[in-house]
């Protein structure tokens, strides 16, 4: 039988089009389904990497459910291009623990964490456009997520004098399986550090 599935978002852009017509046997299953989904030009490899859902009928449904032919059915990527976005900038110390709990998932098979810290110097000083900066890394992880099929992602980076053994940045992502943990954690500091309107000043070692 031939079943339409609906795609949105970042799987639309993929896929080129708006929904995608799949043939599978009588008594399939949403299983069935993602698997000859996961076929389709624009969707093969990336459905393996990213955490979506099927709806049927409008509602989430389980791998098992049994598929009809006059079904509607939409295939869900994360929320929000890849699930929970945290961004801080400011003068606060940075905690590890707190950042990375705001990505551990159920679903996440692997969370990556960056810690930038001042080197070979007794501190350093940030001065940012705070409120340029955190729009500009939210954006940042968003399309991060997206391209890498993260399941949530989170960032922070202090302001004013930053001692040498303290953070100073902060990365930390999750998703399904390692590779694409390490490959959004990073993309997201590299084009942090060369996006963000955040600048930093050697401070002189006090007597």
């Amino acid at each position: 039988m031939t079943v339409r599935v609906r795609l949105f978002a970042v799987l639309r852009q993929r896929a080129g089009r708006e929904s995608v017509d799949i043939e599978v046997d009588e008594g399939a299953t949403v299983a069935d389904a993602l698997d000859a989904l996961a076929t389709e030009p624009g969707l093969a490899g990336v459905l393996d990497r990213m955490p979506v859902r099927m709806a049927v009928n409008r509602d989430y449904a389980d791998p098992e459910t049994e598929l009809s032919p006059d079904d509607e059915l939409a295939l869900v990527p994360p929320v929000s291009g890849g699930g929970p976005i945290h961004v801080r900038v400011g003068a606060e110390p940075i905690s590890l623990e707190a950042v990375t709990a705001r990505v551990v998932d159920p679903a996440a098979g692997g969370v990556v964490t960056f810690q930038g810290f001042p080197r070979d110097v007794p501190r350093l000083d940030y001065e940012a456009y705070a409120e340029m900066a955190e729009e500009r890394i939210a954006a940042i992880l968003t399309e991060c997520a997206e391209r890498h099929g993260l399941i949530a992602a989170a960032a922070e980076h202090r302001t004013g004098p930053v001692p040498a053994r303290e953070a100073s940045v902060l990365v930390a992502v999750s998703a399904p399986h390692r590779e694409e943990a390490f490959a959004g954690g990073r993309e997201a500091i590299d084009r942090i550090k060369a996006e963000a309107p955040i600048w930093k000043l050697e401070a002189e070692a006090t007597a």
